[in-house]
């Protein structure tokens, strides 16, 4: 790219980089946890409109995209979940389109006591903003709006469709982006601006989630031994679970992706609920699991082995013996995606846009990393053959007390953004 012409761009970033910040505390206040994203929705559709941009709003509804692949069962409706999108049309079509997509949802913020401010007064100190959804993902969301704004205060328009997406459901589905896809909404590459400190993301684990539901045999406390205590049989099922993992990260089982990490793959027991009373036997008990899995591996055989791994387990006890447990799918059930595998031109010159994007900005070369979470990323790479950019500021305690986000990030990020978007669409002058 022209030097003149970047130095133009990242000087445009910087002029509006104080509303950008600004911008990002106050969509950071919106308390979007799974089903409370309308405020932060409406938010985000009122900036897309006020750009310009046509606005789509819509509720996502679950019959439109059970049968699509990528799906991930889900309980209760959806009558709360609303997904925006805002579409830039250029008016002289030259270069390739771009969809922008990030979440809107944020995950739960535990107990207040344990934050240092209240999580959804976001503040910022000696250059990190902190609260719950900073990082993960406001600020992405914040860094491919303005980056936009950089383009037109430059006096620069797109040369090809982009297409803003600010969906719900990443944390514990991806359905929102998926809603997307059924939607119509199509590019030649993606860009998610999730916060992997500026690094791009070669390869993401898959994730699935399941509950174990187990029954028990209530009696007095008084006698105890009469009954079959369903909490104290879930220890030996949850020991199980963790020797299905050990095997699962053996070397030998490594995608070629993760084979330099010592272990790829974590299960967690993120809640666990059972029993009614101190002196009853607990005669329910149910724990909740989230699995990761390899770019690559098939889910329908992963949840066969689980539930074979359960059933050998329970047989060491006499109740559950013949009381089988029972287990229901329910959240993530995502494939892992590799862009590393993708060698088609179209990944190898978005990969090598990003590359020289992120370059000219900080000096450095571009970090390419295999992660053990996931992202919306699958959806564009496996079901819509797009390439999918993962690539995003540097924040801490993601999910944790006292999130936050580096602004010096932030705005490195954006001006990132808006070279790759000059560079992958091309530009007009306005």
């Amino acid at each position: 790219m022209d030097q003149q012409l970047s130095t133009r761009i990242m000087n445009a970033v910087d002029a509006v980089f104080d509303d950008e910040v600004a911008f990002l505390s106050e969509l950071t206040a919106h308390p979007s946890t799974r089903g409370n994203e309308q405020s932060a929705q409406d938010f985000m559709a009122s900036a897309l409109h006020d750009r310009g941009m046509e606005v789509d709003r819509w509720q996502i509804d679950v019959d439109d995209i059970r049968d699509m692949p990528g799906f991930s069962p889900v309980i209760g409706d959806y009558d709360d979940a609303v997904n925006v999108v805002g579409t830039q049309r250029a008016e002289q079509r030259k270069g390739r389109s771009l969809i922008l997509n990030g979440h809107i949802d944020v995950v739960p913020v535990g107990p207040l006591d344990m934050w240092d401010t209240p999580p959804f007064e976001p503040r910022i100190d000696d250059g990190w903003m902190y609260g719950r959804g900073a990082g993960d993902m406001k600020a992405g969301l914040a860094s491919n709006l303005f980056a936009l704004d950089a383009l037109s205060r430059a006096g620069l328009k797109p040369a090809a469709d982009i297409f803003f997406q600010s969906v719900v459901e990443e944390e514990c589905t991806g359905n929102g982006a998926l809603a997307c896809l059924q939607r119509g909404y199509r590019a030649d590459a993606a860009l998610i601006p999730e916060p992997f400190a500026e690094g791009l993301v070669t390869a993401q684990v898959g994730v699935l989630w399941f509950q174990v539901h187990l029954k028990g045999l209530p009696t007095h406390v008084a006698y105890a031994g009469s009954g079959a205590n369903a909490i104290d049989a879930a220890i030996p099922l949850i020991a199980a679970l963790h020797e299905l993992e050990d095997r699962w990260n053996a070397d030998d089982c490594k995608h070629p992706d993760y084979a330099h990490i010592h272990h790829p793959l974590n299960l967690n027991v993120g809640k666990i609920e059972g029993g009614d009373w101190a002196s009853s036997v607990p005669a329910w008990c149910v724990f909740d699991v989230r699995m990761g899995l390899y770019p690559g591996q098939d889910i329908e055989a992963l949840r066969d082995e689980i539930e074979a791994t359960l059933q050998e387990a329970a047989q060491t006890n006499a109740f559950l013996r013949n009381n089988s447990p029972e287990v229901v799918y329910h959240g993530f059930a995502a494939e892992g995606y590799a862009l590393s595998e993708d060698k088609s031109v179209t990944a190898t010159q978005a990969i090598g846009a990003l590359e020289g994007a992120h370059t000219h900005v900080t000096g450095t070369a571009l970090e390419k990393m295999a992660i053990t979470a996931t992202t919306d990323a699958r959806f564009f790479g496996l079901y819509a053959d797009t390439p999918a950019l993962v690539y995003g500021p540097k924040a801490e305690a993601i999910h944790g007390f006292n999130e936050r986000v580096d602004l010096d990030s932030v705005r490195r990020v954006t001006q990132t953004t808006a070279l790759f978007i000059a560079d992958w669409c091309g530009v007009v002058e306005a």
